[in-house]
Protein backbone atom coordinates (compact mmCIF):
# COMPACT_ATOMS: atom_id res chain seq x y z
CA UNK A 1 0.00 0.00 0.00
CA UNK A 2 1.22 3.50 -0.72
CA UNK A 3 1.40 6.15 2.31
CA UNK A 4 -1.80 7.95 2.25
CA UNK A 5 -4.37 5.57 0.89
CA UNK A 6 -7.13 4.04 2.93
CA UNK A 7 -5.02 1.71 4.76
CA UNK A 8 -2.04 3.56 5.26
CA UNK A 9 -2.68 7.11 5.84
CA UNK A 10 -1.10 10.24 6.92
CA UNK A 11 -0.34 11.16 10.41
CA UNK A 12 -1.56 14.79 9.35
CA UNK A 13 -2.32 16.72 5.92
CA UNK A 14 -2.27 20.31 5.77
CA UNK A 15 -4.57 22.17 3.10
CA UNK A 16 -2.77 25.50 2.14
CA UNK A 17 0.18 26.77 1.70
CA UNK A 18 0.20 30.21 3.51
CA UNK A 19 2.01 31.45 6.44
CA UNK A 20 -0.19 29.29 8.78
CA UNK A 21 0.19 26.06 7.07
CA UNK A 22 3.48 26.21 5.98
CA UNK A 23 4.50 26.72 9.88
CA UNK A 24 2.67 23.83 10.84
CA UNK A 25 4.46 21.82 7.84
CA UNK A 26 7.65 22.44 9.41
CA UNK A 27 6.56 21.64 12.33
CA UNK A 28 4.95 18.38 11.70
CA UNK A 29 8.14 17.45 9.36
CA UNK A 30 10.47 18.08 12.78
CA UNK A 31 8.18 15.77 14.72
CA UNK A 32 8.97 13.56 12.47
CA UNK A 33 5.25 12.97 11.40
CA UNK A 34 3.98 11.46 7.97
CA UNK A 35 3.03 15.00 6.54
CA UNK A 36 1.52 16.35 3.17
CA UNK A 37 0.95 19.88 2.26
CA UNK A 38 -1.93 20.19 -0.39
CA UNK A 39 -1.93 23.61 -2.12
CA UNK A 40 -4.18 24.75 -4.93
CA UNK A 41 -2.24 27.09 -6.87
CA UNK A 42 0.64 28.35 -5.47
CA UNK A 43 2.60 28.62 -1.65
CA UNK A 44 2.28 31.81 -0.12
CA UNK A 45 -1.25 33.18 0.13
CA UNK A 46 -2.29 36.11 -0.01
CA UNK A 47 1.19 38.19 1.34
CA UNK A 48 2.57 36.83 -1.94
CA UNK A 49 0.95 39.62 -3.48
CA UNK A 50 1.71 42.89 -0.60
CA UNK A 51 3.26 45.21 -1.40
CA UNK A 52 5.09 45.46 1.90
CA UNK A 53 5.27 44.07 5.51
CA UNK A 54 6.57 45.88 8.52
CA UNK A 55 5.38 43.76 11.25
CA UNK A 56 6.02 40.53 11.17
CA UNK A 57 9.68 40.17 13.03
CA UNK A 58 12.95 39.91 12.21
CA UNK A 59 12.13 41.64 8.45
CA UNK A 60 11.69 45.64 9.76
CA UNK A 61 10.35 46.07 5.81
CA UNK A 62 9.92 42.76 3.74
CA UNK A 63 8.12 42.65 0.22
CA UNK A 64 5.20 39.71 0.33
CA UNK A 65 6.95 37.93 -2.53
CA UNK A 66 10.52 38.07 -0.36
CA UNK A 67 9.02 36.64 2.92
CA UNK A 68 7.04 33.72 1.14
CA UNK A 69 10.62 32.83 -0.27
CA UNK A 70 12.05 32.54 2.69
CA UNK A 71 9.02 30.63 4.26
CA UNK A 72 9.11 27.92 0.97
CA UNK A 73 12.92 27.78 0.81
CA UNK A 74 12.39 27.01 4.77
CA UNK A 75 9.86 23.95 4.43
CA UNK A 76 11.77 22.77 0.97
CA UNK A 77 14.73 22.41 2.84
CA UNK A 78 13.23 19.90 5.41
CA UNK A 79 11.59 17.95 2.91
CA UNK A 80 7.98 18.37 3.19
CA UNK A 81 6.04 16.69 0.22
CA UNK A 82 3.47 19.45 -1.53
CA UNK A 83 0.95 18.51 -3.99
CA UNK A 84 -0.88 20.85 -6.21
CA UNK A 85 -4.83 20.11 -6.16
CA UNK A 86 -8.25 20.92 -5.05
CA UNK A 87 -9.82 19.78 -2.31
CA UNK A 88 -13.31 19.14 -3.00
CA UNK A 89 -14.10 17.34 0.46
CA UNK A 90 -13.21 16.50 3.91
CA UNK A 91 -15.01 13.61 5.67
CA UNK A 92 -14.07 11.13 8.72
CA UNK A 93 -14.83 7.17 8.54
CA UNK A 94 -13.74 4.93 11.27
CA UNK A 95 -11.30 7.63 13.03
CA UNK A 96 -10.10 8.47 10.06
CA UNK A 97 -10.44 11.57 7.86
CA UNK A 98 -10.56 11.37 3.70
CA UNK A 99 -9.50 14.39 1.96
CA UNK A 100 -10.90 14.36 -1.51
CA UNK A 101 -9.27 15.53 -3.77
CA UNK A 102 -11.36 14.97 -6.83
CA UNK A 103 -11.45 11.28 -7.96
CA UNK A 104 -8.62 10.49 -5.20
CA UNK A 105 -8.92 10.09 -1.86
CA UNK A 106 -5.94 10.55 0.72
CA UNK A 107 -6.21 9.14 4.27
CA UNK A 108 -5.35 10.86 7.90
CA UNK A 109 -5.27 10.70 10.96
CA UNK A 110 -5.36 14.45 11.09
CA UNK A 111 -6.01 17.50 9.04
CA UNK A 112 -4.74 20.81 9.54
CA UNK A 113 -7.10 23.29 7.15
CA UNK A 114 -4.79 26.49 6.12
CA UNK A 115 -7.30 27.39 3.43
CA UNK A 116 -7.64 31.00 3.95
CA UNK A 117 -9.86 33.13 2.31
CA UNK A 118 -10.83 35.19 -1.04
CA UNK A 119 -11.90 39.12 -1.56
CA UNK A 120 -15.49 40.27 -0.48
CA UNK A 121 -17.37 41.81 -3.05
CA UNK A 122 -19.46 44.72 -2.83
CA UNK A 123 -22.65 43.30 -4.59
CA UNK A 124 -23.52 46.24 -6.69
CA UNK A 125 -23.72 46.86 -10.41
CA UNK A 126 -21.44 46.70 -12.81
CA UNK A 127 -18.90 45.10 -10.52
CA UNK A 128 -18.83 41.72 -11.39
CA UNK A 129 -19.08 42.85 -15.56
CA UNK A 130 -16.11 44.66 -15.17
CA UNK A 131 -13.58 42.43 -12.99
CA UNK A 132 -10.39 42.18 -14.10
CA UNK A 133 -11.13 45.19 -16.79
CA UNK A 134 -11.18 48.28 -14.10
CA UNK A 135 -12.67 46.01 -11.13
CA UNK A 136 -9.72 44.62 -9.22
CA UNK A 137 -8.60 43.46 -5.23
CA UNK A 138 -5.07 43.37 -5.30
CA UNK A 139 -2.85 46.90 -5.93
CA UNK A 140 0.06 45.21 -6.19
CA UNK A 141 -1.05 43.07 -9.09
CA UNK A 142 -2.57 45.52 -11.07
CA UNK A 143 -2.11 49.46 -9.76
CA UNK A 144 0.72 49.27 -12.97
CA UNK A 145 -1.65 49.37 -15.43
CA UNK A 146 -3.38 52.30 -13.54
CA UNK A 147 -0.23 54.59 -13.42
CA UNK A 148 -0.91 58.75 -14.10
CA UNK A 149 -4.82 57.63 -14.50
CA UNK A 150 -7.57 57.69 -11.56
CA UNK A 151 -8.92 55.18 -9.30
CA UNK A 152 -11.66 54.79 -6.36
CA UNK A 153 -10.91 52.52 -3.43
CA UNK A 154 -12.97 50.89 -0.97
CA UNK A 155 -12.79 50.22 2.54
CA UNK A 156 -11.27 51.28 5.57
CA UNK A 157 -9.15 48.80 6.89
CA UNK A 158 -5.68 47.83 6.98
CA UNK A 159 -5.99 46.40 3.55
CA UNK A 160 -7.02 49.11 2.20
CA UNK A 161 -4.54 51.73 3.62
CA UNK A 162 -1.95 49.91 2.63
CA UNK A 163 -3.12 49.53 -0.94
CA UNK A 164 -4.13 52.84 -0.78
CA UNK A 165 -0.59 53.94 -0.05
CA UNK A 166 0.99 51.58 -2.65
CA UNK A 167 -1.29 53.21 -5.50
CA UNK A 168 -0.44 56.65 -4.30
CA UNK A 169 2.70 56.16 -5.54
CA UNK A 170 1.39 55.53 -9.09
CA UNK A 171 -1.89 56.84 -9.78
CA UNK A 172 -2.86 60.48 -10.37
CA UNK A 173 -5.80 60.67 -7.76
CA UNK A 174 -7.09 58.20 -5.57
CA UNK A 175 -10.99 58.51 -4.47
CA UNK A 176 -11.00 56.42 -0.80
CA UNK A 177 -14.83 55.56 -0.49
CA UNK A 178 -15.26 54.59 3.42
CA UNK A 179 -18.96 54.30 5.26
CA UNK A 180 -17.68 55.19 8.21
CA UNK A 181 -16.05 58.16 9.31
CA UNK A 182 -12.79 57.46 10.48
CA UNK A 183 -10.56 54.54 9.14
CA UNK A 184 -9.82 50.99 11.07
CA UNK A 185 -6.18 50.99 9.89
CA UNK A 186 -3.71 50.76 12.73
CA UNK A 187 -2.54 54.34 13.47
CA UNK A 188 0.98 54.35 11.89
CA UNK A 189 -0.98 53.44 8.59
CA UNK A 190 -3.51 56.08 8.99
CA UNK A 191 -0.69 58.53 9.52
CA UNK A 192 0.79 57.69 6.49
CA UNK A 193 -2.41 57.48 4.30
CA UNK A 194 -4.10 60.75 5.46
CA UNK A 195 -0.54 62.48 5.03
CA UNK A 196 -0.75 61.62 0.94
CA UNK A 197 -1.81 64.54 -0.92
CA UNK A 198 -3.17 63.08 -3.87
CA UNK A 199 -6.01 61.18 -2.09
CA UNK A 200 -9.12 62.21 -1.46
CA UNK A 201 -11.75 60.65 1.13
CA UNK A 202 -14.91 59.90 0.84
CA UNK A 203 -15.73 59.75 4.57
CA UNK A 204 -19.50 58.09 4.91
CA UNK A 205 -19.91 57.20 1.38
CA UNK A 206 -20.30 53.77 -0.43
CA UNK A 207 -20.08 53.01 -3.90
CA UNK A 208 -23.17 52.14 -5.63
CA UNK A 209 -22.77 51.36 -9.46
CA UNK A 210 -19.74 50.97 -11.73
CA UNK A 211 -19.85 52.45 -14.82
CA UNK A 212 -18.21 51.34 -17.90
CA UNK A 213 -17.87 50.27 -21.55
CA UNK A 214 -16.26 48.16 -23.92
CA UNK A 215 -12.58 50.07 -22.73
CA UNK A 216 -13.31 49.19 -19.36
CA UNK A 217 -14.62 50.73 -16.39
CA UNK A 218 -15.17 54.35 -17.01
CA UNK A 219 -16.40 55.75 -13.75
CA UNK A 220 -17.96 54.58 -10.31
CA UNK A 221 -21.21 56.58 -8.65
CA UNK A 222 -20.88 56.68 -5.02
CA UNK A 223 -23.68 57.80 -2.38
CA UNK A 224 -23.69 59.22 0.81
CA UNK A 225 -24.35 56.86 3.48
CA UNK A 226 -26.46 59.58 5.14
CA UNK A 227 -27.78 62.11 3.11
CA UNK A 228 -28.38 59.58 -0.09
CA UNK A 229 -26.75 61.94 -2.11
CA UNK A 230 -25.33 60.69 -5.18
CA UNK A 231 -22.17 61.60 -7.29
CA UNK A 232 -20.84 60.34 -10.24
CA UNK A 233 -16.69 59.87 -10.18
CA UNK A 234 -14.89 59.54 -13.37
CA UNK A 235 -12.15 56.76 -12.99
CA UNK A 236 -10.68 54.12 -14.70
CA UNK A 237 -10.42 51.35 -11.77
CA UNK A 238 -11.46 50.39 -8.73
CA UNK A 239 -10.28 48.53 -6.04
CA UNK A 240 -12.30 46.65 -3.48
CA UNK A 241 -10.96 46.02 0.10
CA UNK A 242 -13.86 45.41 2.06
CA UNK A 243 -13.33 41.95 4.22
CA UNK A 244 -12.66 38.57 3.24
CA UNK A 245 -14.97 35.52 2.65
CA UNK A 246 -13.05 31.88 4.05
CA UNK A 247 -12.39 29.15 1.90
CA UNK A 248 -14.22 26.78 4.20
CA UNK A 249 -17.21 24.96 2.25
CA UNK A 250 -15.18 21.60 1.71
CA UNK A 251 -14.63 20.96 5.22
CA UNK A 252 -18.17 19.81 7.45
CA UNK A 253 -17.20 21.58 11.00
CA UNK A 254 -18.82 24.41 13.69
CA UNK A 255 -18.44 27.61 12.11
CA UNK A 256 -19.85 31.06 12.90
CA UNK A 257 -21.93 33.09 10.84
CA UNK A 258 -19.13 34.50 8.62
CA UNK A 259 -18.50 31.08 7.68
CA UNK A 260 -15.01 30.89 9.64
CA UNK A 261 -14.37 27.71 11.35
CA UNK A 262 -14.56 27.73 15.69
CA UNK A 263 -11.64 26.25 17.12
CA UNK A 264 -10.10 26.16 20.75
CA UNK A 265 -7.17 27.39 22.25
CA UNK A 266 -5.35 24.42 20.48
CA UNK A 267 -6.77 25.03 17.18
CA UNK A 268 -8.83 21.72 17.43
CA UNK A 269 -12.37 22.18 15.18
CA UNK A 270 -15.86 20.93 16.49
CA UNK A 271 -14.39 17.84 14.84
CA UNK A 272 -11.60 16.12 16.80
CA UNK A 273 -8.36 15.78 14.88
CA UNK A 274 -9.71 18.77 12.80
CA UNK A 275 -7.59 21.91 12.98
CA UNK A 276 -8.15 25.15 11.23
CA UNK A 277 -5.28 27.61 11.26
CA UNK A 278 -4.85 31.17 9.69
CA UNK A 279 -7.48 33.33 8.07
CA UNK A 280 -10.01 30.55 7.48
CA UNK A 281 -9.98 30.52 11.50
CA UNK A 282 -12.89 32.58 13.60
CA UNK A 283 -10.12 35.14 14.81
CA UNK A 284 -9.41 38.27 15.92
CA UNK A 285 -6.17 39.34 14.71
CA UNK A 286 -5.00 37.77 11.00
CA UNK A 287 -2.04 38.83 10.81
CA UNK A 288 1.44 36.42 9.38
CA UNK A 289 2.92 36.56 12.86
CA UNK A 290 -0.43 35.22 14.42
CA UNK A 291 -0.91 32.38 11.52
CA UNK A 292 2.53 30.96 12.14
CA UNK A 293 2.11 30.74 15.56
CA UNK A 294 -1.85 29.35 15.21
CA UNK A 295 0.34 26.80 12.69
CA UNK A 296 2.81 25.78 14.89
CA UNK A 297 0.40 24.67 18.06
CA UNK A 298 -1.89 23.16 15.38
CA UNK A 299 0.99 21.05 14.70
CA UNK A 300 1.75 19.88 17.96
CA UNK A 301 -1.63 19.17 18.99
CA UNK A 302 -2.10 17.24 15.90
CA UNK A 303 0.86 15.12 16.88
CA UNK A 304 -0.39 14.67 19.79
CA UNK A 305 -4.01 13.48 18.75
CA UNK A 306 -1.96 11.21 16.10
CA UNK A 307 -0.34 9.38 18.88
CA UNK A 308 -3.41 8.88 21.07
CA UNK A 309 -5.09 7.83 17.89
CA UNK A 310 -2.57 5.10 17.37
CA UNK A 311 -2.41 3.98 21.13
CA UNK A 312 -6.13 2.95 20.62
CA UNK A 313 -5.59 1.38 16.73
CA UNK A 314 -2.24 -0.93 18.43
CA UNK A 315 -4.07 -1.99 21.70
CA UNK A 316 -7.51 -3.21 19.39
CA UNK A 317 -9.53 -0.49 19.95
CA UNK A 318 -11.56 0.79 17.96
CA UNK A 319 -11.68 4.62 17.00
CA UNK A 320 -14.28 7.08 17.54
CA UNK A 321 -15.84 9.52 15.04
Amino acid sequence: MKRGDIMSPYDVVIIGGGPGGLSAAIYAARAKMNVLLVEKAGLGGQIAITDVIENYLGFPSVSGAELVSHFEEHVKSIGVPTRYAYVEKISKERGLFLVSLGEEKISAKSVIVASGAEPSRLGIPGEAEFIGRGVSTCATCDGPFYRGRDVVIVGGGDTAVKEAIYLSRLVSKIYLVHRRDALRAEKILQERVLARPNIEFLWRHKAVEVKGDATGVTGVEVEGVDTGKKRSLSVHGIFIFVGIVPNTGFVDCEKDSGGFISTDENMESSVPGLFAVGDCRDTPLRQVAVSVGEGAIAAVRAGEHVAELEGKLYSGKSASN
